[in-house]
């Protein structure tokens, strides 16, 4: 893969020029792509777990803590993981040429609105290699050239995994390159990176706080927010306690790391007394802070840090408030929550409904956890992220959300008067 000396506007040509084919391909050879790469990853596992043993040691040597070497580590299941992603991509509907709706005009001309790609997505994402194949895989299946630009830190493994998958597309029948991968890493490279406009149709950032901020300070070229996670549990007064404890639970302990892991809990002032006391003792492990109504009721809940309320954690630490009444709960949900996932437990109907008209969040669950809020789980097949913006996408993002529509007008001769 000879990118080392290109330039990043030279990277951007070339990608534009893959997306202009990849428009046009037809589902068939996009799969046999895909399936292709899965059986090469699988092949050359040891070359690729070789190549990320490198940045392994590399960041062990840097003094690198032992959760960001998780992220960037990879085994043979996870390669084998990688492959079976592929293979699932391949499995799913092709959104392109899909028909959005249609219909006829009083003159006779008919219109139709269908998908088509976006062309060249950017995908800017820090450590996860696997994070190379997946946003590939989606990336193809829905007609987009997939223009990379990782990590310094992940940049051996993402090479060995780029190669691979550039030599599948080229046996496939497509552009070598459908996927390019940046390998200058440079801060310099990635500000570069997002002001690529003309080459990069949308961008796609798959990272912490600095990252998201460098794209909101720097970038020229639309963006999709893949944003923080501050999402919240709200046990309402009717809530089935048992029940609310299993939600919360799970929503907060199952895998704290990620952007729909619970970081908040809103409890009515009617069931505080009673909810409280058992979720001090069923969140062992979990540092609880909280407000000082919870805090009398448990005087195990710490004190609440400046900015706990709205902050994402990301680990087991829990902040906790009590509220009057619904409309303080929905008001303290959309005052501090980060639009990404919000839940609330009820046997209420009313409650319920007024819950999720009322709270602005790309998703809002009722007697659900907020760890549900996955492509995957939504039966997208996965996700290239979750946006917590409204506009193009909001929510997970399928295959469907690395699409835009065009209108198709067809006439026998009208012309207006």
């Amino acid at each position: 893969m000879a990118t080392t000396l290109a330039t990043l506007p030279e990277l951007g040509r070339r990608a534009k020029a893959a997306s202009r084919a990849l428009a046009l391909a037809p589902t068939t050879v996009k799969d046999a792509a895909l399936n292709l790469a899965a059986g090469l990853l699988e092949e050359r596992t040891e070359e690729v777990l070789a190549a990320n043993l490198q940045d392994v040691e590399r960041a062990r040597s840097a003094g690198t803590s032992d959760t960001v070497i998780d992220r960037l580590r990879l085994d043979e299941r996870r390669v084998r993981s990688m492959a079976d992603g592929l293979r699932d991509v391949a499995s799913l509907a092709d959104p392109v040429g899909t028909v959005r709706g249609g219909w006829t005009r009083p003159n006779g001309l008919h219109i139709d609105e269908v998908r088509v790609p976006l062309g060249v997505v950017g995908i800017i994402y820090e450590n996860r290699p696997n994070v190379t194949s997946d946003a590939f895989g989606l990336c193809l299946k829905s007609g987009n050239a997939a223009f990379l630009r990782g990590s310094s830190a992940a940049i051996t493994s993402n090479q060995a995994i780029a190669g691979v998958l550039r030599q599948a597309v080229v046996k496939a029948g497509l552009p070598e390159d459908s996927v390019v991968l940046v390998e200058d890493t440079s801060r310099e490279s990635a500000v570069e990176f997002m002001r690529l406009r003309g080459y990069i149709d949308c961008l796609i950032p798959r990272g912490g706080t600095s990252l998201i901020q460098a794209i909101l300070d720097n970038a020229t070229v639309p963006y999709v927010i893949d944003g923080d996670g501050n999402c919240h549990v709200y046990v309402d007064a009717s809530a089935d306690l048992s029940m609310a404890l299993e939600i919360l639970r799970n929503a907060k302990t199952q895998r704290p790391s990620v952007c729909n892991a619970a970081e908040s809990l809103v409890v009515h002032g009617s069931v505080a007394a009673d909810f409280l006391p058992r979720v001090v003792s069923a969140l062992q492990g979990v540092e609880l802070v909280g407000d000082d109504a919870s805090r009398a009721i448990a005087s195990s809940i710490g004190p609440l840090a400046e900015g706990d309320l709205g902050r994402e954690f990301l680990d087991l630490k829990l902040s906790v408030a009590v509220v009057p009444d619904l409309d303080a709960a929905i008001a303290h949900v959309n005052d501090h929550g980060s639009g990404h996932s919000e839940a609330i437990v009820t046997t209420d109907l009313a409650a319920a409904n007024r819950f999720t008209r009322e709270v602005d969040a790309a998703a809002v669950l009722v007697n659900a956890s907020t760890r549900f809020v996955d492509g995957a789980e939504f039966g997208f097949g996965a996700e290239i992220g979750i946006s917590t913006q409204k506009l193009h996408a909001r929510g997970p993002m399928g295959l469907r959300e690395l699409t835009t529509t065009k209108y198709v007008v067809t006439g026998n001769g009208q012309v207006r008067s």
